[in-house]
């Protein structure tokens, strides 16, 4: 992952443009892994069998890939899946929403505990000094998110600019699909190349890559990290120290 001179050389470039201001319009921020382990490597397995068996008195039999997933994200997405495949009778879309608000209330559940990362609060405080915009795009609903924020263990909600969660009713639209991303850029006012997104998974890259962002790694994962950068992200750091330097070298504004 390079040594941490490198990467803060490598960021002071990301963080930088030659025209308008010369700085970075926005980062944008994934919320599970880059602000907090939400879900502290608990598996999400039982959400995802409570999520079967209320769509299954929906739907009836689920397909293949939907009784196979064990991840209460994932599982969302495959059910969007099966919702638009050819069935013998309509398929009642209420299923999805419930399947959603099942999600929707584990994150609550899980987030009243949530601590944030190493060095998370402290990037968040850096981004407000120098006035860069920083919002959170998220595959996790909104709600538990400014419910993090604004815990009094955290209490950095006034340096929130937006939070971008998963569309309750557009499932597709979850990451690696650009939506959330675009949906930030948009409410920003900005473009998306003079934005930074901070993500830990492939999805997140993948994200960026579609909308046309700039794309920071975020990974304690050596192989992650390869992976990464073997699919273009322009930089990959294990802490947010590297990206908090780069942010105090630049000018400050006006």
């Amino acid at each position: 992952m390079g040594s941490a001179a490198d990467q803060r050389a490598a960021l002071q470039r990301l963080l930088t443009y030659p025209d308008e201001d010369g700085r970075v319009g926005a980062v944008l921020l994934d919320f599970d892994g880059p602000v907090t382990d939400l879900f502290r490597d608990r598996s999400t397995a039982p959400v995802a069998c409570r999520i079967k068996e209320a769509v299954r008195a929906f739907w009836g039999p689920l397909d293949a890939d939907v009784e196979s997933c064990d991840d209460s994200h994932g599982i969302l997405r495959r059910l969007r899946d099966m919702y638009d495949r050819p069935a013998s009778a309509p398929r009642d879309p209420h299923a999805l929403v419930v399947a959603e608000k099942i999600v929707t209330a584990y994150e609550y559940e899980v987030v009243g505990t949530a601590d944030p990362a190493p060095h998370a609060l402290r990037l968040i405080d850096v981004l407000a000094d120098h006035k860069i915009p920083l919002v959170i795009v998220s595959n996790n609903a909104d709600g538990p998110i400014w419910e993090f924020f604004k815990s009094t263990r955290v209490q950095r909600q006034e340096k929130v600019t937006a939070v971008v969660g998963r569309d309750p009713l557009e499932l597709r639209n979850m990451k690696p699909d650009p939506d959330s991303v675009l949906r930030a850029v948009d409410l920003l006012g900005t473009r998306a190349g003079r934005c930074l997104l901070v993500g830990d998974q492939i999805t997140d890259l993948q994200a960026a890559q579609r909308a046309g962002t700039p794309f920071l790694g975020y990974t304690q994962s050596s192989e992650r990290a390869a992976r990464m950068l073997d699919l273009g992200a322009c930089c990959v750091s294990p802490s947010h120290e590297p990206l908090i330097e780069a942010v105090e070298s630049l000018p400050r504004p006006n």
